[in-house]
């Protein structure tokens, strides 16, 4: 499933433990200039939130598609995870 091979792909970029929650949508915008659709991964590692975004669809995610690990920091979020589009 494409959901597991983000949330695997997600782990192994960023050194997260196996049983680290990681979380992954798509979402849908008719916003003009937003994506039609986009994939949204956020993950925490200790009280810290992450969050990126792919500017495509779930299925068409590829590895190469994440940060980088050194990206980590500027991932970081502050309250809660923003799933609004764009």
């Amino acid at each position: 499933m494409a959901i597991d091979r983000v949330e695997e792909w997600t782990r192994e970029r960023f050194g997260l433990a196996g049983g680290s929650a990681v979380h992954v949508w798509e979402i849908s915008c008719a916003v003009p200039g937003c994506p039609p659709r986009e994939t949204v991964v956020g993950f925490s590692v200790a009280e810290q939130r992450y969050q990126f975004k792919v500017f495509k669809p779930l299925e068409e995610v590829a590895s190469d598609d994440l940060p980088p690990a050194w990206f980590k920091g500027a991932l970081a979020v502050a309250g809660e995870l923003d799933c609004d589009c764009c």
